[in-house]
C-alpha cells in the first residue's frame, strides 16, 4: 500500500519503501527544492532531506537538490529540477505551493511530491501533510506540567497553516492540562480564538527570534515552543545568556539529536515523518505506482507525528505525566479531540 493508498483507507502505518532497488532504479533521478530555511535547518528541510538521501542509498537512484536563499527562487529552482530530468521532485513546504503547481501543470511528465500542502489536486501532485496539532497538544500538556512558573509560550516564522498548527496544538494542550488539573497556566505568544501571536516573519532571522524569546523569559516563560526550522537558536540563545531555568521544544525532527549542543535545554521535540514519506513517495514513483492527485495525511494513529521521548527531562516530570500523556494520546486517536486547530489537514 503507497502513501496515498494510505490515506484512503484509513489510519495505517507508512509502508516500507522496499529492501532491494528497484529494477532501473539507477536511471532514476529524484529531486528536492527546499524552502528558504535550507536543507541544513536541523529541522523541516533537514529531516525531508533525510528521505531523500535515503532514497539514494535503499533505492539506488540519483539525485540532485536546489537549495532557495529566498522565495524568489523557487520558481527557478522547481524549473532547473525539471531542466535536469527529474523523474519526481520534491518541494518542502507551504511555501512552494504556488510555484509547485505551475511547475506540475507545465509538465504532467514529472511526479511531484509536495510537503505540508492540500488542496492543489493536479493529478501529477502527491500532497503529504501532517495533522501535526495532534503531537503539539500532548506536548502542550506536558510543557504545562513541567512549567514551575506557570507561563509558557511559543512564536512561529511565518503566520501560515503549517506553523500555526503547532501553535494551536500546543495552546490547546496547555488549555486541556488547566481544566483537568484545576492550574492557571498561561500561554504567550499566540491566541488560537484570534489567531494572532508572535512571528518572526521569515525563517533564518536568529537574532529576531532571539529577541521575542528574550521578552518571553522576562514575562516568566519557562518552556518556549519556537516553529520555524533554524528559529530555534534563537530561543536557545536567549535561555543559555539569559541564564534562566527555562527549556525549549524541538519541531519536526528530534531536536536533542538533531542539534546535540541544546539537549540539555529541550524538553520534548513534536515530529513529523518527513523522511519516511518521502522515501516512500520516491519509491512509488520508481516503480510506477505513484498516485498524483491524492493526499496522505500523518496523524498519532499511522504514526506521521509523535512526540519523541523526554531524555534526562522524564525525572523532572510530575508523577503520572507520563502515563497521563498516553492515556491523552490515546483519547486523540479515538477522536475525542477533533478539532485541535483549523489549520489541520482536511483529508
Amino acid at each position: 500500500m503507497g502513501v496515498a493508498a494510505l490515506v484512503l483507507a484509513g489510519c495505517a502505518p507508512a509502508p516500507d519503501a522496499g529492501d532491494a532497488p528497484a529494477e532501473g532504479a539507477s536511471d532514476f533521478t529524484a529531486c528536492m527544492v527546499s524552502d528558504e530555511g535550507g536543507f541544513d535547518d536541523r529541522s523541516f528541510n533537514q529531516l525531508a532531506h533525510t528521505g531523500l538521501e535515503d532514497a539514494e542509498s535503499e533505492l539506488g537512484v540519483s539525485v540532485l537538490e536546489a537549495e532557495s536563499a529566498t522565495p524568489d527562487d523557487y520558481a527557478a529552482n522547481l524549473t532547473t529540477m525539471v531542466d535536469q530530468g527529474c523523474n519526481i521532485i520534491v518541494p518542502v513546504g507551504f511555501k512552494l505551493a504556488d510555484a509547485t503547481a505551475a511547475a506540475a501543470e507545465a509538465n504532467p511528465e514529472v511526479d511531484f511530491a509536495i510537503v505540508d500542502v492540500e488542496g492543489l489536486g493536479i493529478p501529477n501532485v502527491l500532497e503529504l501533510n501532517y495533522d501535526t496539532a495532534q503531537a503539539a497538544f500532548l506536548a502542550g500538556y506536558a510543557a504545562a506540567a513541567y512549567s514551575k512558573t506557570g507561563t509558557v509560550a511559543t512564536y512561529g516564522g511565518a503566520a501560515i497553516p503549517t506553523v500555526t498548527i503547532f501553535m494551536d496544538g500546543f495552546a490547546n494542550g496547555v488549555k486541556h492540562f488547566n481544566e483537568v488539573k484545576g492550574k492557571d497556566v498561561k500561554v504567550i505568544g499566540w491566541d488560537v480564538d484570534s489567531q494572532q501571536g508572535s512571528f518572526v516573519d521569515d525563517f533564518t532571522n536568529v537574532s529576531r527570534a532571539k529577541e521575542i524569546s528574550t521578552g518571553f523569559l522576562s514575562q516568566g516563560a519557562d518552556v518556549i515552543l519556537p516553529v520555524g526550522g533554524p528559529l530555534y537558536q534563537g530561543a536557545a540563545e536567549a535561555i543559555r545568556e539569559g541564564g534562566q531555568d527555562a527549556v525549549i521544544l524541538g519541531v519536526d525532527s528530534d531536536l536533542a539529536i538533531a542539534d546535540e549542543q541544546y539537549a540539555d535545554i529541550i524538553l520534548v521535540s513534536i515530529m513529523k515523518g518527513l523522511d519516511v514519506t518521502v522515501l516512500d513517495a520516491i519509491s512509488q514513483s520508481v516503480d510506477g505506482t505513484f498516485e498524483g492527485g491524492t493526499t496522505y495525511t500523518g496523524v498519532l494513529e499511522n504514526e506521521g507525528v509523535s512526540l519523541s521521548g523526554f531524555g534526562a527531562f522524564e525525572s523532572e516530570l510530575p508523577e503520572g505525566t507520563l502515563d497521563e500523556i498516553e492515556s491523552l494520546k490515546q483519547e486523540v486517536i479515538d477522536g475525542k479531540y477533533p478539532e485541535l486547530s483549523p489549520s489541520s489537514p482536511k483529508v
